[in-house]
């Protein structure tokens, strides 16, 4: 018998601002389903949390990006974007 792993998390889709999560955790990367000019900001301890990056402009598809998040997981959203965080 073979060990493995499985990776995954809770989804949370937003299309505006918003929490990722309440409670500290893990951010094992987001989805990007639309954009047109889309951005993304990632905040520790709500909107005006510590920003964990500067701003991403990401391409449709999925992006990988562990992250802790000590106290709380915010994203801030710029443009026109439709994305699923998956979050452990």
């Amino acid at each position: 018998m073979s060990a493995y792993g499985v990776e995954g998390g809770v989804p949370k889709n937003l299309s505006a601002s918003g929490a990722i999560s309440l409670s500290p955790g893990t951010l094992l990367g987001f989805y990007v389903n639309s954009t047109s000019s889309g951005t993304i900001v990632l905040k520790d301890g709500g909107t005006g949390g510590a920003a964990l990056n500067g701003t991403i402009t990401p391409a449709v598809g999925f992006h990988r990006f562990p992250a802790t998040f000590q106290t709380s997981a915010y994203a801030t959203l710029g443009g026109t974007i439709d994305v699923t965080f998956f979050f452990a």
